[in-house]
């Protein structure tokens, strides 16, 4: 019956009765503008999500970003340990 089925029909007959025949075209206007809102923010969020996976995809050719670790402590403390580990392992130059 035209891609309607049965529980369609028992929906409109009920919103017909709650509603009433006054009121039920403009709900069904209002209704729509409402998905038709809602598919179009939709849509968006699935565009800038798409867009978002695609720039993540893409090798980067700019330098790298500071991590904000620069200043911690304790990169400053694996620096120094580095260092001392390193003066350790010399080996004196054989003449």
């Amino acid at each position: 019956m035209l891609g309607i089925g049965m529980q369609e029909v028992v929906i409109a007959i009920i919103a017909l009765i709650v509603i009433g025949p006054e009121k039920l075209p403009d709900l069904a206007k209002t209704l729509g503008r409402g998905f038709i809102e809602f598919r179009n923010a939709l849509d968006g969020v699935t565009d800038e999500f798409k867009q978002t996976l695609q720039d993540e995809g893409k090798p980067k050719d700019e330098k790298p970003q500071d991590d904000g670790l620069k200043d911690s402590p304790l990169l400053k403390q694996s620096d120094a340990e580095e260092s001392k580990r390193d003066s350790f392992n010399k080996t004196p130059d054989k003449q």
